[in-house]
Order: structure tokens, then C-alpha cells, then sequence
């Protein structure tokens, strides 16, 4: 700063460089060939600044086309492997299940017949213990067979004017013995055809079979379906 006359003032350096003047034309050169060159310039600049901007573009629209396209692939081919996968190991499942499912068909057809057969002997081994009971009471008894001769004529719905009433020979004679009247009120006779347990009554209109045989049979029949209802209903 300078000091003039007591008082101050700001002091202004010059500038070390001069600003070019763009719009100043160089030295030896007119000012149309300026001008074209500066047009020039403009336009190679526009045109270089174009290519650069499509090849950008190109190479942007490129590199988003690429990972579009992967992503689609991937997508699509991940659906389309996971559908293969699955019935190609739904195939490879049902054919490695076909024995699997023989063995169990074999396996359910041995169970059933051996259920059937422990039925069949369990009816068997019943049924013969049951005979054997009933000859054993019959032995012991015989005039029980006389309760079931009543029970049958008593349910006849009108009294036959001809009655005769049929056992074995063996019980025939037990009974005789046991009691003799009963064998003349309802006519007992014996019949070498009819085994142990048997009785048949006849009338002039009827036969009845009241034996113990019969008798065993519609228990043995009921028991059958007891034991096994599924099998007899099939």
C-alpha cells in the first residue's frame, strides 16, 4: 500500500498471465478460416463425444442385455432341471418301489392265508372238543336229549295225531333204562342210522332234525362269522 497525503489506498498488481481470448483469432489467421476451424472442432468434438456416448450405450446395453439374458436362463433353466428332476426321481422311485410292493403284496397274501388257516384250525379243535363233550354228557346223561324232545314237540304249532320220536340205539337203551316212561308217552325208538347225539322227530306232517350235530353246526356257523367277519362278507 502507498501512503498518500495521510491516507490509504489499495494497491492493484497486475496479472501474471494474460486470459486467452477464445473468441480472439490467432495471429495469421482470418476470421472465416477461424471460424471453420472452430465449427470444425465443434463438430468433431460432437461427433467424437456421439460415438463415445453410443459406445457406452452399446457396451451398457450389451452388459445389461448379458445379465437379463443369464438371469431369464437361470431362472428357466433352474424350473425346467427342477420338473426333469422331479419325475426322473419319481421314475427312478416307483421302479425301485416295484419289488418293495411284491414283497408286501407276497407278504399280505401269507398273512391272510395264515390267518385263515389259524381260523380254520381254531374251528376245527372247537368243534372237536365240543363232540367230545357232548358224547361225555350224553354218557352221563342221557335223559338230557329228553329236554330237548320236549322243547321241540311243546313249539310244534298243533299236536300231531302221529308222533314218533328217533335216537341211537345206544342212548335209546340209556334211556329206557332211565326213563321208561317217557319213551312209551312220546314213542322213542332206536335207529341204528343215527350216530351218538342224533334225534329226529317225524309226524304226519313233519320232520324235525333237534340233534345235537344240528344244533353244532349253527353255533359253529355263527362262531365261523364271528372269527373271521371281513372274509365271509368278500
Amino acid at each position: 500500500m502507498e501512503k498518500l497525503r495521510g491516507r490509504y489506498r489499495l494497491h492493484r498488481f497486475a496479472p501474471r498471465h494474460a486470459a486467452p481470448f477464445a473468441d480472439t483469432p490467432l495471429p495469421g489467421v482470418s476470421a472465416v478460416e477461424f471460424q471453420r476451424q472452430l465449427m470444425d472442432g465443434f463438430q468433431q468434438g460432437m461427433q467424437k463425444g456421439f460415438e463415445q456416448g453410443l459406445a457406452e450405450g452399446h457396451e451398457q446395453g450389451r452388459e445389461e442385455g448379458r445379465q437379463k439374458g443369464q438371469d431369464d436362463g437361470y431362472r428357466d433353466g433352474y424350473a425346467e432341471g427342477s420338473l426333469a428332476g422331479q419325475k426322473a426321481g419319481l421314475m427312478q422311485f416307483t421302479e425301485a418301489a416295484a419289488p418293495l410292493e411284491a414283497i408286501a403284496s407276497q407278504l399280505n397274501d401269507f398273512m391272510a392265508h395264515a390267518q385263515r388257516k389259524q381260523r380254520d384250525d381254531l374251528l376245527q379243535l372247537v368243534g372237536k372238543v365240543t363232540r367230545q363233550v357232548i358224547r361225555c354228557e350224553l354218557a352221563l346223561q342221557p335223559t338230557q336229549l329228553l329236554a330237548l324232545v320236549e322243547e321241540a314237540i311243546t313249539a310244534l304249532p298243533s299236536t300231531p295225531e302221529s308222533l314218533h320220536v328217533y335216537l341211537s340205539t345206544d342212548e335209546f337203551n340209556r334211556i329206557q333204562n332211565a326213563a321208561p316212561a317217557k319213551v312209551k308217552e312220546w314213542s322213542l325208538m332206536p335207529s341204528a342210522e343215527l350216530p351218538a347225539g342224533e334225534c329226529r322227530i317225524v309226524t304226519d306232517q313233519s320232520e324235525l332234525d333237534i340233534g345235537c350235530g344240528h344244533r353244532l353246526s349253527q353255533c359253529m356257523n355263527v362262531l365261523k362269522e364271528t372269527l373271521a367277519p371281513e372274509s365271509d362278507d368278500a
